[in-house]
């Protein structure tokens, strides 16, 4: 009778122990991981300003024959430059959630005046 119940005991204590061990490794691997990849900072603000004055002038350039991917490409990067800077001085955008239209072309617009706006020289 003793036998089992001391097993019982055993593996009850070694469920503990698991479980209290548990928590203490579980904190330590979540700060290697946090140390680990340790975000890299932002670019600095002119060279994203640079960024979006170079593509909306290549954007204004680009000719009437061109592939349409390239005009697609030119415009996915000129939206990602203006999200950066948009996170960068906290200005409200909505560019990254809207499909491709007049919504998209307009809020694109307002964006650039905010950023404009906000200090940000966005003109040639």
């Amino acid at each position: 009778m003793a036998g089992p119940l001391v097993q019982l005991l055993l593996i009850l204590l070694v469920l503990c122990a698991v479980v209290v061990g548990y928590l203490p490794a579980e904190r330590w691997l979540a700060e290697r991981r946090a140390r680990r990849h340790v975000r890299p900072p932002h670019r600095p603000l002119q060279l994203v300003a640079a960024d979006i004055r170079r593509l909306a002038g290549q954007l204004a350039r680009v000719p009437a024959g061109a592939p349409m991917t390239r005009r697609r490409a030119l415009e996915a990067a000129y939206d990602d430059v203006l999200c950066e800077a948009a996170e960068m001085l906290d200005v409200p955008q909505e560019l990254r959630g809207l499909p491709e239209g007049k919504r998209r072309e307009a809020e694109r617009h307002r964006l650039v005046a905010a950023l404009a706006a906000a200090g940000l020289a966005v003109g040639g």
